[in-house]
């Protein structure tokens, strides 16, 4: 028997991902987390960044995730994110766009700005531009 996991990622608008996985590295709030065969069960939260996972006979995969929560339950591991986009699915000038307003957010502190929010959203930025940085 092949010891693979199953992995499906969620947004609101969409099921993004359904593969059989050997393995998956997530962006946890306690740090980066490991997944593989017969992890233990876990609930834990999930900050916007990277996830990277490898496929049976494939290259390793990597997606840009939003904030949300992850899953692992006899070997199937449900990620429910914000936002989920393959490398390719990226516009970069929209990312450039979404870093500077983040950043200037931030900077001025200007007073009812959701700083925690603003901070999500230089993180979801600096994700998709490091992914779409690899892939070049």
């Amino acid at each position: 028997m092949a010891k693979v996991l199953d992995l499906e990622v969620v947004t609101p608008e969409r099921v993004m991902l359904r593969e059989k996985i050997n393995s998956l590295n997530v962006p946890a709030t306690e740090g980066s987390m490991g997944i593989l065969y017969n992890h233990a069960p876990i609930i834990s939260g999930l900050l916007p960044g990277i996830i990277k996972y490898n496929c049976p006979e494939k290259q390793s995969q990597i997606i840009v995730i939003g904030g949300g929560f992850l899953e692992v339950s006899n070997n199937k591991v449900t990620v429910l994110v914000d936002s989920a986009e393959r490398p390719e699915e990226i516009d970069i000038e929209r990312a450039k766009a979404a870093k500077g307003r983040a950043e200037k957010r931030i900077k001025e502190k200007t007073p009812g700005i959701d700083e925690i929010r603003a901070e999500m959203a230089l993180q979801r930025a600096l994700a998709r531009l490091r992914v779409t940085s690899l892939e070049q």
